[in-house]
């Protein structure tokens, strides 16, 4: 199957789509996946990335583009991908159509993680990370520490990172509006699109989205 899944931030695409992936038997590719191997294997496309990063600027999206087409071509992407972060707006949605069409290809199914924005900010404005190891993460509501600000793992100072603040996932929220939020009618013209709801346990989700595809 070759399958899009989109949502605002907090949907917990990352987390869907390594579960969904696995079920499928097919290649989770993820945008931020696709810049760290490009970059670490200095390729061309990751040295033109870098030097707009680096920069401050937003990588343009013939380069997104190029990476993602390079990932898609690879033999373990031959019978379905997962394409998670990609496309991030309509002219990438119109160029990965183009690129499918001409290797005679097309996507099966465009899956949309349906979650409320007080939901998202709620989720990603209460997570809390240790200053000892970021890998211990808590969270002021689902997963909070037994000791208020302290680490149940260490004992590290929690602490919430700048970009997890309310003001900034409001903003971050506003770009996917602006930006990423017009593919869902651009797939929806195209009959693809599924709407999933995203809130309960992770299991739960994950079942929802399996079930949709077997339709």
């Amino acid at each position: 199957m070759r399958i899009v899944l989109v949502g605002p931030p907090g949907a917990g695409k990352g987390t869907q789509a390594a579960f969904l992936a696995k079920n499928l038997s097919i290649p989770h590719i993820s945008t931020g996946d696709l810049f760290r191997a490009n970059i670490s294997q200095n390729t061309e496309l990751g040295r033109r990335a870098k030097a707009f990063m680096d920069a401050g600027d937003l990588v343009p999206d013939e380069i997104t583009i190029g990476m993602a087409k390079d990932r898609m071509e690879q033999p373990d992407a031959e019978k379905g991908f997962l394409l998670d972060g990609f496309p991030r707006n309509v002219s990438q949605a119109e160029a990965l159509d183009v690129m499918l069409q001409a290797a005679g290809m097309k996507l099966d199914a465009v899956l949309d993680l349906e979650v409320e924005e007080d939901e998202v900010v709620k989720r990603i404005a209460g997570r809390r990370i240790c200053r000892n190891d970021s890998a211990h993460v808590f969270h002021v509501v689902y997963a909070a520490p037994e000791t208020e600000g302290v680490c149940d793992k260490c004992g590290g100072e929690l602490y919430q990172r700048d970009d997890d603040s309310e003001a900034t996932v409001r903003t971050r929220l506003e770009v996917y509006h602006t930006q990423t939020e017009p593919i869902i009618d651009y797939y929806k013209a195209q009959g693809l699109l599924v709407t999933i709801p995203a809130l309960g346990e992770v299991a739960d989700v994950t079942q929802r989205a399996m079930d949709a595809l077997k339709k």
